[in-house]
C-alpha cells in the first residue's frame, strides 16, 4: 500500500524542524517586544473580495480560494496586510495612536514551489498605523534589522535597500511625465534589475519611445546610491514636493545613523516594489553574500485602510518569511543545535519503587522541571545508560534500599557524585542544584 505524502509546497515539521522554526519565532517575538509592538492574530480564511479589493481580480490566480458550504466566496490568506487593515479599520476610533502591532502566522499562495518560496509559509508582520511622518519608517526599519541581527547576522550578511515611490513620482513629474506615464516607468524600474533595457519595452509600446535625454536622467536616478548623490540630482529642480521629500530622507537616514544602524542601510532607488498600493518609502532586506536575494520587504501604504472601508489612516509595515530566514541562518552556520533534554531522569527499581517515584515525578513536573523515566522495568545499568544518553543533568535513584530508608539517591550525571536526600526534600534539592548550574 502506498503511503500518503504532504501536498506540494507544504511542509511537515518533525520535532527537530519544529524546534528550528520555534527558534526563529522566538527571536522575532523578542525583537517585537523590545520595540513595544503588541501581538495579534486573525482568521486564516477571509472573504475573497478582501484580496480583490486590495490587489484586483488578477490576484485570484495566486490564491487557494473556493466557494464554502454557505455559498460564500472565500480564500486562505496569502498575506496579512488586508486583514490587519480590516481589523484596525473596525476599531480605529478606540485604538491609541500610534498603533504598533505584529503577528506571526501561516499564509498560503497557489504558485510554483521553488527555493525560498513555498505554497504554505510563515511570516512575521509588523505595522504602524496612525503616524504619517518618517518616524514610523525609522522604527520599522530598525525593527526589521533587529529581526535579522537577533540571529547573529551582521551588516556584512544583509542590507536594507531603501527607496521611495513618492520621490520617484515627484521626480518624474518634474521631468514632465504624466501620472499614467510615471506608473509605467515605475513598472519598468521594478523590472530593470532583472531585464535591463528590455524593461522599458512595455512603456514604449503603450506611450511611445522615451526621449533619449529623459531616459538618461531616469537611468541616472535609478543608479543613485547615497544621500549626497540624491541631493545633487535634485538640486536643479525648483520643486516644493521634492524639497519636502528630501527632508524626510534626511530624517530617516539621520535617525537610523543615530541608532548606529547606518552600516545596514543602502540607498537604492531601483527598489520600487511592484505593488501599486505603496505610497512612499519602500524597503527590502537583501542577502549581501548569497543567492537568497530579497529576505523581507515593506513600505508605506497610506491609502489602504480607507480603500478597504476604514478611516483615512496612514500606515507602514513589512513582512519577513521563515523560509528564507531559515535558509539564511543555516547558510551562515547560525542555526543552534536543539537538545530537548530532561532536567531529571528517574531510575526506578520495581513496582513499589515506581509508586513512590511517581509522586515525586509529578511534583517536580508541576514545579516546571522536565522529568523523564522508563515506562517498563529495566535493569539499573540499562536505565543509567538511557539517563546519560538523554542529556539529563540529574538522576533520581529509587531502589529497594532507598525506599526502605525513606530517601532518594541524587546523582549528578556530569561527575557521578551522589547524595542521599529525604523524600520530602527532593523538590528543594533539585531546584537548588539546577538553579546553581
Amino acid at each position: 500500500m502506498a503511503g500518503f505524502q504532504s501536498l506540494p509546497g507544504f511542509r511537515d515539521f518533525y520535532p527537530e524542524d519544529f524546534s528550528r522554526r520555534q527558534h526563529i519565532f522566538r527571536r522575532w517575538r523578542l525583537a517585537a517586544s523590545a520595540f513595544g509592538f503588541q501581538e495579534y492574530d486573525a482568521p486564516v480564511l477571509e472573504p475573497l473580495e478582501l484580496y480583490k479589493a486590495k490587489s484586483g481580480d488578477e490576484i485570484e490566480a495566486q490564491l487557494f480560494n473556493f466557494t464554502d458550504k454557505g455559498g460564500r466566496e472565500v480564500s486562505l490568506r496569502p498575506e496579512m496586510t488586508p486583514t490587519v487593515c480590516r481589523m484596525v479599520g473596525e476599531k480605529a476610533g478606540s485604538l491609541k495612536r500610534p498603533i504598533k502591532w505584529f503577528s506571526i502566522g501561516e499564509f498560503y499562495r497557489y504558485e510554483r514551489a521553488q527555493k525560498g518560496r513555498l505554497r504554505a509559509f510563515n511570516q512575521f508582520n509588523a505595522d504602524i498605523f496612525g503616524e504619517p511622518g518618517p518616524e514610523a519608517e525609522i522604527e520599522l526599519i530598525a525593527l526589521l534589522i533587529q529581526c535579522l541581527a537577533g540571529f547573529g547576522l551582521s551588516a556584512e550578511d544583509f542590507t536594507i535597500r531603501l527607496s521611495d515611490r513618492d520621490l520617484w513620482f515627484f521626480y518624474l513629474e518634474a521631468l514632465g511625465l504624466s501620472d499614467v506615464q510615471s506608473r509605467a516607468i515605475l513598472s519598468a524600474v521594478d523590472r530593470y534589475e532583472k531585464m535591463g533595457d528590455d524593461a522599458f519595452k512595455g512603456y514604449a509600446e503603450a506611450h511611445g519611445a522615451l526621449a533619449a535625454e529623459t531616459k538618461e536622467k531616469i537611468l541616472a536616478f535609478l543608479k543613485i546610491k547615497g544621500l549626497a548623490e540624491l541631493e545633487a540630482a535634485l538640486a536643479p529642480f525648483q520643486s516644493a514636493k521634492l524639497a519636502t521629500r528630501l527632508a524626510d530622507w534626511r530624517k530617516v537616514l539621520a535617525g537610523l545613523t543615530a541608532m548606529k544602524l547606518a552600516d545596514f542601510i543602502t540607498v537604492d532607488l531601483g527598489v520600487v516594489r511592484g505593488l501599486a498600493y505603496y505610497t512612499g518609502f519602500v524597503f527590502e532586506a537583501f542577502d549581501r553574500k548569497g543567492d537568497l536575494r530579497a529576505l523581507a520587504g515593506g513600505g508605506r501604504y497610506n491609502d489602504l485602510v480607507k480603500k478597504l472601508g476604514g478611516p483615512d489612516l496612514p500606515a507602514v509595515g513589512f513582512a519577513i518569511g521563515d523560509v528564507t530566514t531559515g535558509l539564511l541562518i543555516e547558510q551562515r552556520g547560525l542555526t543552534p543545535t536543539f537538545v530537548s533534554a530532561p532536567d531529571v531522569y528517574a531510575v526506578i527499581g520495581g513496582e513499589a519503587e515506581r509508586t513512590a517515584a511517581f509522586a515525586d515525578i509529578h511534583a517536580l513536573r508541576a514545579a516546571g522541571f522536565r522529568v523523564d523515566y522508563p515506562f517498563k522495568d529495566l535493569a539499573f545499568g540499562k536505565q543509567f545508560k538511557v539517563a546519560a544518553e538523554s542529556g539529563a543533568r540529574l538522576a533520581l535513584i529509587y531502589g529497594g534500599d532507598e525506599l526502605a530508608k525513606g530517601v532518594v539517591k541524587v546523582r549528578d550525571l556530569s561527575d557521578r557524585t551522589e547524595q542521599e536526600v529525604p523524600r520530602e526534600q527532593v523538590l528543594a534539592v533539585v531546584r537548588d542544584f539546577l538553579s546553581g548550574h
